[in-house]
């Protein structure tokens, strides 16, 4: 019937889950007891089994409360006691973690029972007492036991050695260092454990990430690496800014290929593959060091700088695989990537910028003055050993030149027509195929030497002094290529072709300076050249005698003040110049010396040999008019 149907309202309003239904039902249960109805046989049974359950709940809850009693008295009782728990040995420091333990799964038992929500709200706080102290464990844990990062932890260029056996190496060949003592890391990581099994792990995280900051911070620290903001770096002067970077990179090699590997893998042990801990734990520190980076790269571009920054990309550039196996799974390690990337093509870029600059600098390097004594040229000098210097960074060069080649060749100063053409010619003829974009590059910066000392040359009245002043130039850039590394950037051709140019500045010196002083030994038709000493000719013997000591006294006075350095080159030349005038002197006194008097034979062979020792020695020297044999 349509009216014996009950509604979902009805329905509902007898609805209940839980303890609701299990509460109804006692109340139901007791009523009726108390109606003094007699009871079934089944009844009575139910009854019976009823009372039994309801006994052993009281005595299992009763336990509950005695065993939660027991844990937070031996939890509580050491807040009384000021001595830290694992300074008594690892044994008291497990009997505490036992404790938490049971604590934890007492309150997972007590939890969702509302008769015993004073007995659970006890647990959760004596659980918060537990906590804290193993925070406070885990820091004098992590404080006490640390030990010191020393640079000398570390083999430079990976060329692995004794200390091999004492640090020890894992399985891709880095080398790990204990940050902390071996002997309590698992006690460490059983602290970890019980806090993050409670719960608290971002307050574990966060000691063990502020204790292993503060570590890095002070080795950084202690290295004299500071944290210098962009424009602290663009004020500082070279020397200081040289010494800043001969820092950074010592320190930032044995950062990243030890003490972040050593930091990740102490992070491993107690924490397992948490890596975000590592990561938090070293982003600051290695932020600061690529600001450092960044900063230099801002910089003017002096070439001074090049060799560092080329030392500063070639370091970040070797460490880039490092980097990105340590922070290669996490959002914080995705940004270090970045930086990192953004660090090193600026450090790039800044290197061949200055690059460019240094040849600049060359082609632009005006003197007003001729430089004592036709010596070699500090430009000279400066220009072929900063050459040599690069040539230990020549894979990292060519690699840099070769990604903007044509942009670099835009940038160079315009060169004379024959110095494009001398390069281009070089080139083409004696180019291997290494180092191409480096050679190319070298190649010009000689040449647009080379055209700037003629320029110099210029400056000398004395023609014979330009002539000193091209040869010993010519011969050091020679000399420096052929004693080098250079030899296998510049090749034999270039070598070759340099070496017969300054030979012909030795033999345009020789005719320059002794074809006049000669002139005057010359008899008519012997030609020691065309057009010298036209003048001389009708001259008797003793007074080309006369003539030629004036002459030869002369060059002597000039020519003992011009210095040719290299020994071997200047013996050459004596040697070369005693040819020329021993065998023509000899020649023309032998023929006369008995028709001229003794007193207008002012030098005999030997003396003649003995003074040309005196040329290109640095130290101006005259003779006297009563010079005698």
């Amino acid at each position: 019937m349509l009216g014996s149907e009950k509604s979902p309202k009805s329905m509902g309003e007898f609805e209940v889950d839980g303890e609701e239904k299990l509460i109804v039902a006692a109340e139901y249960l007791v009523q009726e007891l108390r109606s003094n109805k007699s009871l079934t046989r089944n009844a009575k049974k139910v009854l019976g089994s009823l009372l039994s359950e309801l006994s052993r709940v009281v005595i299992i809850s009763d336990e509950i409360e005695q065993r939660l009693n027991l844990v937070c008295d031996k939890i509580t009782a050491r807040e009384v006691d000021e001595t830290m728990i694992w300074d008594l040995g690892s044994d008291a420091g497990n009997e505490f973690l036992e404790a938490v333990s049971e604590l934890r799964g007492l309150i997972e038992r007590l939890d969702g029972t509302t008769e015993e929500e004073v007995s659970l709200r006890k647990a959760h706080d004596v659980l918060q007492t537990a906590m804290a102290r193993l925070e406070d464990e885990f820091k004098h844990l992590l404080v006490e036991n640390r030990l010191p990062f020393e640079l000398e932890h570390a083999v430079e260029e990976d060329s692995f050695g004794t200390e091999d056996l004492i640090l020890g190496r894992n399985s891709e060949d880095h080398i790990v260092v204990d940050l902390v003592r071996p002997e309590v890391i698992s006690d460490l990581k059983s602290i970890a454990e019980a806090m993050i099994a409670s719960g608290y792990d971002r307050e574990c995280i966060q000691v063990c990430t502020t204790v292993r900051k503060e570590a890095l911070d002070e080795f950084i620290y202690d290295h004299e690496v500071e944290k210098l903001s962009i424009e602290d770096v663009l004020k500082m002067d070279w020397a200081t800014l040289n010494t800043n970077i001969k820092k950074w990179v010592r320190v930032m090699r044995n950062i990243v290929q030890v003490y972040l590997i050593s930091e990740k893998s102490l992070n491993s042990k107690i924490f397992g593959e948490l890596n975000e801990i590592f990561v938090d734990t070293v982003t600051a520190q290695v932020m600061q060091l690529l600001n450092f980076g960044e900063a230099v790269s801002f910089g003017p571009r002096q070439p001074e700088k090049l060799l560092r920054i080329l030392e500063m990309y070639e370091l970040v550039s070797e460490l880039l695989p490092e980097i990105d196996a340590l922070f290669s799974d996490h959002h914080l390690g995705l940004s270090v990537r970045t930086e990192y990337r953004e660090v090193m093509r600026r450090l790039g870029d800044c290197a061949r910028a200055t690059f460019v600059e240094f040849k600049s600098a060359i082609a632009s390097d005006v003197s007003s003055h001729p430089f004592p004594g036709g010596a070699v040229h500090p430009l000279t000098n400066y220009v072929m050993n900063y050459l040599m210097a690069l040539t230990d960074f020549s894979q990292t060069l060519d690699s840099l030149l070769m990604e903007h080649e044509d942009v670099e060749d835009l940038a160079i100063p315009p060169s004379p027509p024959d110095v494009i053409n001398q390069v281009e010619e070089e080139f083409t003829y004696d180019s291997p195929e290494k180092f191409v974009a480096m050679k190319r590059h070298f190649y010009s910066i000689a040449s647009v030497l080379e055209a700037n000392l003629q320029v110099k040359s210029k400056l000398y009245r004395d023609v014979s002094l330009r002539h000193i002043f091209l040869l010993n130039n010519i011969h050091y850039m020679t000399r420096k290529v052929l004693n080098s590394e250079l030899k296998h950037i510049f090749g034999d051709r270039w070598n070759r072709k340099h070496t017969w140019k300054f030979q012909q500045q030795a033999t345009e010196y020789e005719r320059a300076t002794w074809l006049p002083v000669l002139s005057f030994l010359k008899e008519d038709g012997s030609g020691f050249g065309s057009g010298s000493g036209s003048g001389s000719r009708n001259l008797r013997p003793r007074e080309r005698f006369q003539g030629f000591n004036s002459a030869f006294e002369e060059v002597y006075k000039a020519q003992t003040g011009w210095l040719i350095s290299d020994e071997r080159l200047r013996e050459d030349v004596r040697t070369k110049a005693s040819m020329w005038v021993i065998q023509a002197y000899w020649t023309f006194y032998s023929r006369h010396k008995n028709s001229v008097s003794e007193r207008y034979i002012k030098y005999s062979t030997d003396d003649l040999e003995n003074l040309l020792l005196d040329l290109f020695a640095g130290s101006p020297k005259s003779l006297s008019n009563s010079y005698r044999r």
